[in-house]
């Protein structure tokens, strides 16, 4: 269906942060499958993780004991906030399930009425149809008929508005820590922690979708632990298959307490191939010495991408982000798809996002030398772009 506006080139190989086109083409990959390839193209230990499940395993179902479960959901209770894990298969099953373990946290407690979720203008937590309602996006909503009900839709760092938003009937408190698909745009650490308070002082659960900034992206495991705080719920997918499909939903034990036989499920997640690779990823990211080389890089594209400010100051507004999360909110009159485009022609592969926004989120294992010179390109574009506005 023509439900893509893609870009004209066929990738057939990646090699750590490139892509080789069809004609032999090299491409720096600085989209990561929009923050999927956290560890880059076809690393090693990735590729032998899969092969190794492939020769043994595929499918059960969920009617048995998946092994590879196990091992995923002891590692990732081990390093995280949560108790216990469902598995999925994507980032918009992974946000569908947290709300409803929200939902049917307050039902086993004896309060059905609480079933309303405040959300945010401005965020993305997937494509089902109660994910975009949860959004609130008219434009994603559009033609799609009545949108799932039950969600109350406030700006960003208004703490009195969510506040206000508040009412019996409010089950949870659902954001994403960065918001990506919205403009790259961050929930300060002070915010965050109001947020906490709130829900603590109002019986709310709080729901993070990390389904973007989870898995090291933001140099810490989870972007949470930045602000000091924990979640009751969490969406996470993405980056946790470094490029084969999984998500996951990591809850308290008092927040899942509802999830009993037959209220939730899934065919494929948790399958036996995603979870050797979840397994491989984890080991990887999880590694102290590890996110600390993201933070430092971090800093190095930081770094550059304000230099770029400094020097296309007719273009660029502002440099968002965390970690290895990064957008450049651009003037009015310049286009986001122009400047990707721009990139694109010259081997530099980048996204766009709301807000005015183009993001930059390279592997997690991207060099020194591969930013500087993504770096470059990007001023190469800018330059380009701002020629053809005046």
């Amino acid at each position: 269906m023509g439900t893509y506006g893609r870009q004209n080139v066929v990738f057939v190989r990646g090699e750590g942060c490139w892509l080789v086109s069809e004609n032999g083409d090299r491409y720096l990959d600085f989209g990561s499958g929009v923050a999927v390839n956290s560890l880059g193209h076809a690393h090693p230990a990735l590729v032998a993780a899969l092969k190794a499940q492939a020769d043994k395993l595929w499918h059960t179902s969920n009617l048995y004991r998946v092994e590879g479960q196990e091992t995923v959901a002891e590692k990732l209770t081990r390093l995280t906030f949560a108790d216990c894990v469902f598995f999925c298969n994507s980032g918009a099953e992974a946000c569908e399930g947290a709300i409803k373990v929200a939902r049917r946290y307050h039902y086993v407690s004896g309060h059905p009425e609480r079933q309303r979720i405040i959300t945010f203008r401005g965020a993305f937590h997937g494509r089902t149809l109660t994910a975009l309602s949860a959004a609130g996006n008219e434009k994603y909503l559009e033609g799609f008929g009545p949108e799932a009900q039950g969600f109350d839709h406030v700006e960003p760092g208004d703490l009195a508005a969510i506040e206000a938003a508040i009412s019996p009937e409010t089950a949870a408190i659902m954001l994403e820590p960065i918001q990506g698909e919205g403009g790259v745009r961050a929930f300060p650490p002070e915010v965050l922690r109001a947020i906490r308070d709130l829900c603590d002082e109002n019986g709310l659960l709080l729901v993070l979708d990390e389904v973007q900034t989870g898995v090291g992206r933001t140099g810490k495991l989870f972007a949470y632990e930045w602000a000091g705080i924990t979640p009751d719920v969490m969406a996470v997918a993405k980056g946790l298959g470094g490029g084969f499909p999984v998500g996951a939903v990591l809850s308290t034990a008092e927040a899942a307490k509802g999830m009993t036989p037959g209220t939730h499920g899934s065919t494929f997640g948790g399958n036996p191939l995603a979870m050797a690779v979840a397994s491989t990823v984890l080991d990887i990211v999880s590694e102290p010495e590890f996110l600390e080389d993201v933070r430092t890089k971090a800093l190095h594209l930081k770094q550059g991408l304000s230099g770029l400010m400094d020097q296309h100051a007719d273009v660029v507004e502002e440099v968002r982000g965390e970690g290895l999360l990064m957008g450049l909110k651009l003037k009015e009159h310049v286009a986001p798809a122009e400047v990707v485009k721009a990139a694109a022609n010259d081997k530099l592969l980048v996204v766009g996002a709301g807000d005015n926004t183009i993001r930059l989120l390279p592997p997690l294992i991207a060099s020194d030398k591969e930013i500087a010179e993504a770096i470059q390109i990007l001023s190469r574009a800018l330059s380009r772009v701002a020629r053809e506005v005046r």
